[in-house]
């Protein structure tokens, strides 16, 4: 799957030239909300991106991270198997296990194993990074439980994991779009999604 990103300065400007809707938490969280990145493909087609909500995580070798407390939200447009903008190839199909694929890898990136140096970390993170895209490929395996939560005030069905560094879920909404969440220190239970109408509430 394509991750590139916009790095740099986080504006809505890429958020905007998404081809499909934005979801977030709904109006039940009232806390901060923030701006993270796109993902788009090499032609400049927004292809998924995330959204964040309480505390921002930082990654820290000391993980006081423990004490953060927040849930991301990630967006990502339900596609069949499509060909390439230049035509020469197709891309891969998107699915709920692409949504969970990118949860899963969100949440390690804000991971520190404790007693773990800079040069250890790059090793666990792709090892843990191939063990999460093995996980999202398999969201009827037990791993995965079922949790329904709302969407736009509907109940939809979720596949939802734990581990020892925060929870992993990945859905879908009636929108053509399929939603994956991570976080910790929130607890996913009570969480519901909505589609968001107004980027500004996350400009800074």
């Amino acid at each position: 799957m394509e991750t590139t990103s916009h790095s740099g300065a986080r504006t809505v400007e890429g958020y905007l030239l998404a081809p499909f809707p934005w979801y977030a938490l709904d109006e039940a969280f009232t806390g901060p909300r923030w701006l993270m990145q796109v993902g788009a493909a090499a032609d400049g087609t927004v292809e998924h991106g995330s959204l964040g909500h309480g505390d921002e995580p930082v990654v820290r070798a000391d993980m006081s991270a423990d004490r953060e407390r927040f849930a991301v939200v990630v967006s990502i447009p339900s596609n069949p198997v499509r060909r390439s903008a230049d035509g020469t190839g197709l891309l891969e199909a998107t699915s709920v296990s692409s949504a969970a694929w990118l949860a899963g890898a969100g949440l390690l990136s804000f991971t520190w194993p404790g007693q773990m140096d800079h040069a250890l970390r790059d090793d666990w993170l792709a090892q843990q990074t191939e063990t999460a895209w093995v996980l999202a490929d398999d969201l009827t395996g037990g791993d995965w439980s079922t949790l329904s939560l709302p969407v736009d005030g509907v109940p939809r069905p979720f596949h939802y994991r734990e581990s020892e560094f925060g929870w992993v879920l990945a859905g879908s909404t009636e929108q053509g779009v399929h939603l994956g969440a991570y976080g910790r220190g929130m607890s996913a239970y009570g969480l519901g999604f909505s589609m968001v109408k107004d980027l500004a509430a996350y400009e800074g």
